[in-house]
């Protein structure tokens, strides 16, 4: 088992690491828009938050030996399941494998984002 630590994405923001690698799987924590320079919330809605979710989770995949194509599940937060159409929109962008997901409205995400994703993927 091996913790996973880069400083392309955010910062963990409490007691746990950004992914950890184990039996030739990947499993990161949940991703937040944060931005990984100033360790705020982008600016902007639900397309912009979920492009920086994106790329915060990438950085964590390639600081692992693997990559967004390698994605085998991913666990994604709304804030607002009106927002589902137009996170669709970005995540389809970053996803064209298809991985298998699961998709729910959160009561509240930290720090007030909209969007939230984790995934698990091949290294």
């Amino acid at each position: 088992m091996q913790t996973i630590s880069t400083g392309a994405a955010p910062a963990a923001i409490g007691p746990y690491s950004q992914a950890i690698s184990s039996g030739g799987f990947v499993f990161t924590s949940g991703q937040i828009p944060l931005s990984p320079e100033s360790g705020q919330v982008v600016p902007g809605g639900i397309q912009e938050q979920t492009e920086q979710v994106l790329s915060n989770l990438k950085a964590v995949l390639e600081a692992a030996g693997s990559n967004m194509s390698s994605v085998v599940k991913t666990t994604c937060f709304l804030a607002n399941m009106n927002d589902f159409a137009a996170f669709n929109e970005v995540y389809a962008q970053a996803f064209p494998g298809k991985p298998a997901r699961s998709c729910v409205a959160a009561a509240a995400l930290p720090r007030g984002v909209l969007v939230e994703v984790e995934a698990v993927a091949c290294i």
